[in-house]
Parts: structure tokens; C-alpha cells; sequence
């Protein structure tokens, strides 16, 4: 077996140190660009959404380096998600690739048996310990966990860092440092470094930046691709951001919280005034970000979804509302394979434009 898995913002990184802990061979795909996302889009149907295609185009980047099994997670909900794996399948044995796909779903959706199956088929690849095999996912779990939070931190710091450049460039100093290593203790050493270091990061906090909440459907808002790279715009541009999903939060929320049916509770109950049920995807947490950023204090959110994306498309008409209701400004960016840079960026430095002369107009008291 060597299994591979797509890029989802720091997905890699965590499904990377598990494999390595359990010592099973793997493959990590070429980091998105547009030759993924052209292969991916050349076997893909044309009205299905962009992380479809991106992914597409890392299975076969990943078979092309020798990968034979795909793990995924799964969704049976009503959002287009739970249908990729079959379609994906069928499509990779039409161009006779034969791989085998594990989908990891939510055992209230295949039971706990099924599930325990599909992850025997993968841990039965290592030759660990029960032991081992148990440390190898918490290690894991602190990995992926570690990382978004150093991140997160990145991004809010960003906006009051003296010498600017220098969250960025740690950021992405740690990453490379974290794929030199196969060993799980390792990295969680180096990512512990890497977060004395973030907050040794000179700022001053009479910078008062704007602030912008970043919002949307998961993997357009998490995969630096799929959305040209918004998040290191706004840190060049000396604004500070906030993201409440990532991986770990997913996996925190949807695998160890959702048996007990409190998965993002804080965040749904806020979204109940204008979205009381659940749309599919991340939709009806969408509307509760946009909330409680307002409430938050930031200056405005950004939605990014992909073109199609029927949750999100649900809390887009819903966010107007909203807007005028708080007095918030947010702004909603539809991506897909045509969404073109030049156009992309005028329009985020016209909202950062706007929400700079907004703060400006009430300061001044009128």
C-alpha cells in the first residue's frame, strides 16, 4: 500500500506524520498549481465544483509518483461532497487507474463497524503496537492542531508585526522545516519552537489594523490555491485575519464532538436568527461567523466559496441581511478555474479601501 491524500490547507502536514508514525508508505501530491488544477479539470465535469477538480488532479499527480490507495473523508449530508469518492472512483477506472479509495465517514452515517473496517484497512498496514499505532494519531492530532495554531497566529499578528514580512516568513520557515522530517516528536519540537519564535515577533499595537474575518465553504477558505492566496494578500497589505475552520477544528468539531451533537455549537446558535437549520456543507456556519465576527469587533468579512457550491450559495443571499442589519461590511468571492488574479485582487483592495475610509468616516465622529 501507498496511500496518498488531497491537499486541503495543512491537511498534508498532519496526514504526513500519521503515516510516518505508523510507518506506512505514502505519497504527498505536488502542492497545488495550475497543472493540478488543469488534469483535475480535463476529467471532471464541468458543473461540478473547483475543489473536484483540484482534487482530481492530485490523485493523479499522486498516481504518477506511485500512490495506490486513497483515503478521504466523506459526507453524507446535502452538500455535493458526499457524491466526490464515487464519482472520483469511477472516473480514475475509466482512465484505468485501479486505486482503492477508504472514505472515512461519520460512523453515525455507516455505524461504527464500517468505520472500524475502513480504518483497519489502513492500520493493518503498520507493523506498530496497539500502543504505537495509538501515539502515532495523537501525535498526529497535536501536529495538525499545532500548526493551524501557529497559523492563526500568523495571520492575526500580521497586521501589528514592525518589520513586515517577518509572521509570514517564519510561517512558511517552519512548513519547509516540517517536511525535512519523518519523525512525529520532531516536528511537534519544531513547531513548538516556531510558536516562541511568533510570539517573539516584534509588534506594536498602536498599529490598530483592519481586521477581517474570513469565512465561507471549508476547502476554498483553507486551501491557499483555491483562493489565490487571500490570506498572504492580507498580510501583505498589513491586515489582520481570522479563521475560525481549519483542520483541526474540523476534526475537533465533526469527529470527536458531533457524537453529542455539539458540533460548532457556539457558532450555529449565533447563526439561528437568520439560518435556524442546517443547509449541508459549512452554509449555516458561515451566517454564524459573520455574526460573531461583528460582534467580535472586526471591521468586516470576507465569504469565499466555489462557483455551484449550493451551501454557500444558500448563506450568500442570507448575508446581505445581515450586512445591513449590523452595519457590517462583507464581501462574497465566488472562485472557480476562470477566476481570473488581476480582477480578484482589484476587488479585495477596494473592500480593504473601503473598510480603511469607513473606520476613518466614524472616527472622525460623522
Amino acid at each position: 500500500m501507498k496511500v496518498t491524500f488531497p491537499h486541503m490547507g495543512n491537511v498534508y502536514i498532519g496526514a504526513k506524520f500519521l503515516m510516518d508514525g505508523l510507518g506506512i508508505d505514502y505519497v504527498i501530491p505536488p502542492f497545488n498549481s495550475k497543472r493540478a488544477l488543469e488534469i483535475g479539470s480535463l476529467y471532471s465535469p464541468e458543473e461540478i465544483c473547483l475543489p473536484f477538480k483540484i482534487m482530481m488532479g492530485n490523485y493523479i499527480e499522486s498516481i504518477e509518483r506511485g500512490a495506490d490507495t486513497i483515503i478521504l473523508t466523506g459526507s453524507c449530508g446535502p452538500c455535493r461532497f458526499g457524491e466526490y469518492a464515487e464519482l472520483q472512483m469511477k472516473i480514475l477506472k475509466k482512465l484505468g487507474k485501479n486505486l482503492d479509495f477508504i472514505v472515512l465517514d461519520l460512523p453515525s452515517d455507516i455505524g461504527f463497524d464500517e468505520l472500524k473496517r475502513r480504518i483497519n484497512k489502513i492500520s493493518s498496514q503498520s507493523l506498530k503496537s496497539k500502543k504505537g499505532k495509538y501515539m502515532a494519531l495523537v501525535n498526529a492530532y497535536r501536529i495538525i492542531g499545532l500548526i493551524d495554531a501557529l497559523e492563526a497566529k500568523a495571520h492575526e499578528r500580521a497586521g501589528y508585526e514592525v518589520n513586515k514580512g517577518e509572521c509570514k516568513g517564519l510561517l512558511n520557515e517552519c512548513k519547509r522545516k516540517l517536511l525535512d522530517t519523518n519523525n512525529p516528536k520532531e516536528a511537534i519540537s519544531i513547531l513548538k519552537e516556531y510558536h516562541k519564535k511568533m510570539d517573539e515577533v516584534e509588534i506594536s499595537r498602536e498599529k490598530n489594523p483592519i481586521r477581517v474575518a474570513i469565512i465561507g465553504e471549508i476547502y476554498t477558505i483553507i486551501e491557499p490555491f483555491s483562493n489565490l492566496y487571500i490570506e498572504d494578500k492580507l498580510m501583505e497589505m498589513g491586515v489582520s485575519t481570522k479563521r475560525t475552520l481549519s483542520p483541526s477544528w474540523w476534526v475537533y468539531n465533526t469527529v470527536l464532538l458531533s457524537p453529542f451533537g455539539l458540533t460548532a455549537k457556539r457558532i450555529r446558535d449565533a447563526a439561528k436568527e437568520y439560518l435556524p437549520l442546517g443547509v449541508g456543507g459549512h452554509g449555516q456556519e458561515c451566517v454564524g461567523e459573520a455574526i460573531l465576527s461583528y460582534e467580535e469587533g472586526f471591521d468586516g468579512a470576507i465569504q469565499i466559496f466555489p462557483l455551484g457550491c449550493m451551501p454557500e450559495i444558500v448563506s450568500k443571499s442570507i448575508l446581505p441581511s445581515i450586512s445591513r442589519d449590523k452595519n457590517f461590511p462583507i464581501l462574497s468571492l465566488v472562485v472557480d478555474e476562470m477566476t481570473g488574479e488581476a480582477g480578484y485582487q482589484t476587488r479585495l483592495e477596494a473592500f480593504i479601501d473601503l473598510l480603511e475610509r469607513r473606520r476613518g468616516y466614524v472616527l472622525s465622529g460623522n
